[in-house]
């Protein structure tokens, strides 16, 4: 089965935040491809930050992020450490707690997308 894989930083009932990695199923639709059940969401924001970006804080609401270009690390408040490259998609869902600190791994502006939700 297809399937379309996202990265889910949440925050547990410590407030510590981790990653889970989840799948959303694809479904052969013909000659359209393969898609998801829809996703209802809220907004859609554009974002572009400078080259020496490196921030610890929560996600401000829960969203999706895509990444355009570029790279970022994130880190959660256990260390655990991943990397993303452009094309991949976070589910950042940790609004409370201990956050998770994002670094560019690249000295280059990069850019993404905030898709909003409840």
């Amino acid at each position: 089965m297809q399937s379309f894989k996202v990265t889910r930083v949440y925050n547990n009932a410590k407030g510590d935040s981790c990653f889970e990695d989840i799948e959303y199923p694809l479904t052969d639709k013909g000659p359209i491809g393969y898609l998801s059940e829809k996703v209802k969401v809220s907004n859609l924001l554009f974002r572009k930050v400078p080259p020496g970006y490196n921030d610890l804080h929560t996600a401000p609401q829960k969203q999706y992020v895509i990444l355009l270009d570029g790279a970022v690390e994130i880190e959660t408040s256990l260390a655990e450490k991943r990397i993303f490259n452009e094309g991949q998609i976070l589910l950042m869902e940790d609004t409370e707690g201990k956050g998770h600190r994002s670094k560019n791994v690249l000295p280059l502006e990069r850019s993404s997308l905030f898709v909003t939700f409840d």
